[in-house]
């Protein structure tokens, strides 16, 4: 669940601002995921169900769902002139993890939904503090048997 600080700042912010020039690392994630977040929210009209759900070491960024669709979402805030952008940088090690975490969410739910998806959000943070949102859907990593057969609409 969103934690009580989240609903709070969401309530009285509504966006998120731009990024201060100074900010730390854990700060300028922080600020990629409440931008996913809101994205997921205002344009692609997701229900946003968790966010930063965690499973032993493992941890999910957003969890969605997208008409019956179950959808996790993995974040990647970079630097607008990263030489690796935000959805390249997911590798081996990370898409595993990522298995992990989101079949222990589904392990867990009383009714585990029909349809799973997986989808990336890129944000591109400029200099100036603002952040450029980029959405992936539907990116190829459940097996067969965990994906479904339908397109993002995206």
């Amino acid at each position: 669940p969103m934690s009580i600080f989240n609903k709070v700042r969401e309530l009285f912010y509504g966006r998120p601002k731009k990024l201060a020039s100074n900010s730390t690392r854990a700060e300028r994630g922080q600020y990629g995921e409440d931008l996913a977040a809101d994205y997921c929210k205002r344009t692609l009209g997701f229900q946003v169900i968790a966010r930063n759900w965690r499973y032993k070491r493992d941890e999910l960024d957003i969890i969605c769902v997208d008409a019956g669709v179950l959808v996790f979402v993995e974040v990647r805030a970079r630097a607008a002139n990263a030489l690796v952008g935000g959805y390249h940088s997911i590798d081996a090690h990370k898409k595993r993890v990522l298995q992990r975490g989101s079949k222990a969410y589904i392990n867990q739910l009383q009714n585990p939904p029909k349809h799973v998806r997986f989808d990336v959000i890129e944000v591109s943070l400029s200099d100036d503090g603002e952040g450029d949102v980029r959405h992936y859907g539907n990116v190829p990593l459940f097996s067969k048997h965990y994906t479904t057969s339908h397109e993002s609409r995206y």
